[in-house]
């Protein structure tokens, strides 16, 4: 694109529908009246105080009527009768009629007082509209090359009002005249002039104006544009009058879908765009663009590298996603992401390129950025070639009502471009910005920890960790605990996560966010805070879900996921019991108070875990669990189960030298586990250790958790499995099915004669017994013997599994 003529035409000429063209009338910008002189700041206030009523007949051009040799005169009028107000006879004519052509009302017979300066001409006369423009009004061979000549005076008009921060007269001039449904009128051009897309239009032709002249200082050296700085300045406050006008427009069309509404809006964005981003400009001209200000990269290309190694460094170190269940899988960076990569997603300018822009300036300043962004995606955009491609970029992409996401980006760039050099260089830049556009302290910092935690050095780790107790609240981000959390600091990610009051379960957040708080807790070793957090959290998801269940409304995960509370439950559960396997911590894990629902994810955790490696002592800790549980059943299933993949992992690997260790590890393993087995069958019912012995013993019943979701069909056969615990209410195996006791204490066994023993145990083994005795003092003396005899083995299982754990 070349460059324009700085001292050109201020316009260029337009085509019209005729061929012909159409030429913008000067701009008021273009002309500096005396506003000291009586005749401009007559012709103000008869602007400001002007009947609203009357300005469209103000704009009106009128030809003399008076007959002049059986023709009519039709000069060009300038003046209005004082006597009715009427435009209706030139200069020469009203000395010699006595009456006005269209009322008939008589003229005053004193000629200097017969007539008044029409508005449209006293603003001429005043220099505060071109007399350009009255030629061209009153040259009749240029009328049909025109937009009608009487919206051009309006426009005029409103021209002057916006100039001198009368633009309450056009807003006005909507509100009672165009939206007036009782100002109709016959006449084609009074009816145009009564119409509200007469203003529209004003609005689009004043804008398109001032973004031309605005193409033209942007391509203007620095020194040069900051000699216009006074203009640039006049150009923001005018661009604010005109989004004030468009706001009342769209006053019009409340509660209406339409064409015209659309097109405001677009029109609107657009105004908005280039006034923030006008501003942005002033800005960067008063420091001239910071090319005296040294930047902490030798280039743009080895800041493009940096920024490459940071986004490496995040997906090395990103943990799995929420719906990655099995830290063991290799999900590992798949949605890393850096922090300035999130907040220009959010942006959603990346949806821009390709499209044909509003702003013809773009191509200067931003032009090869756009071009890395189609080739590199969201990654393409930073870091920006240039401060000039940055505001571009920023300020007229995206939408206006983004403009403070857009200055904090603005910050992030400039904190990303100074941070390591000396304070006393640039500092001081950062606050002016800051000044200048409102940023409190609060948004500052927040950036500013933004681009440290970005930043992949011990140093910036360091400085941020200072500073996060100044930002931290309930408005704290939540990716910042998972960063922290990432670069192996989950105490700093901790303190975060307190600070803003979402640790507790009783505040929604997302499955994302609940998932790292579960993390950052395991991490710092709060197990209990863990289990209380899941546990408090997915009560509070149920909760929700039924009452928008009742409500007969959708329920999701506060980001548009529809997820079910069990969901929620199998991701928090899995990701604690996977966390607690890889810090060895599974022997902590087993003794917390799991329910019915949470132990199933419990259990097969710890089995696929097992399954992996038959070397480790999780197969045993999983029998463990049930046995402090007094579930010997299922501790004797879960220890065949173990026991055959032992066998399995044994046959294949026996010849193998590397694994004798682990080989004899493992057979200790399995002879401790299989003596606490076998004593725990030793409490069963002499039914159950029948079947034991002859391996039939049926398998337990499992009650799906999603029963409590969906109603259960008839007919539908229930899942069995030996590898899920039951929830079923059978006395031998559990006496409580929603709740599990975690190792009682000896105090709550009942006592029987000297003894303790397990009620729900005796009571089973009573209605189990067959044995036939003589006599009531034998059969007492029986029934005392086995009590005796299954107190003494509950005690020493219970004594032999706090000896195992440890």
């Amino acid at each position: 694109m070349e460059k324009p003529e700085i001292n050109g035409p201020l316009f260029r000429s337009s085509s019209i529908s005729n061929g012909g063209t159409f030429r913008s009338p000067t701009p008021v910008l273009s002309l500096q009246p005396n506003f000291s002189s009586q005749a401009v700041q007559e012709a103000l206030e008869h602007l400001a105080s002007i009947d609203l009523s009357e300005l469209f007949n103000e704009a009106k051009i009128e030809y003399c009527r008076a007959t002049r040799d059986l023709r009519s005169c039709s000069r060009y009028v300038q003046y209005a009768l004082n006597s009715c107000g009427h435009a209706s006879l030139c200069a020469e004519c009203s000395q010699r009629c006595d009456l006005c052509p269209i009322c008939r009302t008589p003229l005053i017979k004193s000629g200097n007082s017969r007539l008044r300066l029409r508005l449209f001409d006293e603003c001429i006369d005043a220099g505060l509209i071109s007399r350009r423009c009255d030629e061209r009004f009153q040259d009749k061979e240029d009328r049909d090359n025109q937009l009608t000549p009487d919206v051009q005076r309006l426009y005029s008009f409103f021209d002057v009002a916006l100039e001198n921060n009368l633009v309450s007269l056009v807003c006005h001039y909507v509100t009672d005249i165009c939206m007036d449904e009782t100002a109709v009128s016959s006449d084609v051009v009074t009816a145009l002039l009564l119409d509200e897309k007469v203003v529209k239009d004003w609005v689009k032709r004043t804008f398109k104006n001032m973004a031309t002249e605005l193409q033209r200082i942007y391509y203007l050296e620095i020194e040069e544009m900051k000699n216009r700085l006074g203009l640039l300045l006049k150009f923001s406050v005018r661009l604010t009058s005109l989004s004030s006008v468009l706001e009342v427009l769209e006053s019009s069309f409340k509660g209406r879908l339409s064409a015209q509404l659309h097109d405001l809006h677009h029109l609107q964005e657009s105004i908005l765009k280039t006034k923030q981003h006008l501003e942005i400009t002033i800005w960067c001209i008063r420091h001239h663009f910071l090319e005296q200000v040294r930047s902490r990269h030798a280039d743009f290309t080895s800041w493009r590298n940096h920024v490459r190694e940071r986004k490496s460094a995040a997906v090395v170190r990103a943990w799995p996603p929420a719906d990655v269940l099995d830290l063991s899988t290799n999900s590992t960076g798949q949605e890393a992401s850096l922090f300035i990569e999130d907040a220009l997603e959010n942006l959603d300018i990346y949806e821009e390129i390709g499209e044909e822009s509003d702003f013809a300036f773009l191509k200067k300043n931003g032009a090869l950025s756009f071009l890395q962004s189609k080739i590199g995606g969201i990654a393409g955009y930073y870091p920006f070639e240039s401060l000039r491609a940055a505001v571009d970029i920023l300020f007229l992409r995206g939408g206006s009502d983004l403009v403070v996401a857009k200055q904090a980006i603005f910050v992030y760039y400039l904190f990303d471009r100074h941070w390591s050099r000396p304070k006393e260089e640039w500092r001081d830049i950062v606050d002016d910005f800051a000044a200048s556009f409102g940023i409190n302290r609060h948004s500052l910092l927040e950036s500013f920890i933004f681009c440290l935690l970005d930043d992949h050095s011990d140093e910036a780790l360091l400085e941020s960790c200072q500073l996060l107790p100044e930002i931290s609240g309930p408005e704290t981000h939540p990716k910042i605990a998972q960063v922290l959390l990432e670069r192996q600091n989950p105490k700093a990610a901790q303190m975060v996560i307190r600070w803003s009051g979402r640790d507790g379960g009783s505040q929604l957040v997302s499955l994302s966010e609940a998932v790292t708080i579960v993390r950052v807790k395991v991490e710092c070793g709060l197990l209990t805070e863990a289990f209380t957090y899941q546990r408090m959290l997915c009560a509070k998801v149920r909760e929700k879900k039924f009452k928008y269940e009742l409500s007969g409304d959708a329920f999701d995960d506060l980001k548009g996921q529809s997820r079910s509370w069990m969901d929620w439950l199998e991701a928090l559960v899995t990701e604690f019991c996977c966390l607690c396997i890889r810090r060895n911590m599974v022997d902590r894990i087993i003794e917390l108070p799991w329910n019915g629902e949470e132990e199933k994810y419990i259990h097969k955790c710890l089995l696929d875990c097992a399954s992996d490696d038959p070397t480790t002592s999780i197969g045993s800790l999983l029998v463990v669990f049930y046995l402090q549980r007094y579930r010997y059943v299922e501790a004797y299933q879960v220890n065949v189960k173990i026991w055959s993949l032992e066998e399995d992992f044994i046959s294949t690997h026996s010849g193998d030298e590397e694994f004798l260790e682990a080989l004899s590890r493992m057979e200790s393993h399995r002879q401790r586990r299989k003596k606490l087995v076998d004593k725990g069958i030793e409490l069963l019912p002499e039914v159950l250790q029948q079947q034991v012995k002859t391996g039939t013993l049926p398998d337990i019943v499992v009650a799906s958790g999603q029963e409590d979701e969906m109603p259960t069909r008839s007919g539908s056969p229930k899942s069995a499995s030996l590898l899920v615990p039951s929830t079923s209410n059978s006395v031998v195996l559990r006496p409580d099915h929603m709740v599990t006791p975690l190792r009682p204490p000896v105090s709550e066994i009942p006592r029987i004669l000297d003894g303790y023993v397990n009620n729900s145990r005796v009571e089973a083994g009573n209605h189990g017994s067959t044995s036939i005795l003589q006599g009531r003092g034998d059969y007492l003396q029986m029934q005392e013997y086995q009590m005796l005899k299954l107190a003494k083995t509950s005690i020493l299982i219970t004594s032999q599994v706090l000896e195992f754990t440890v």
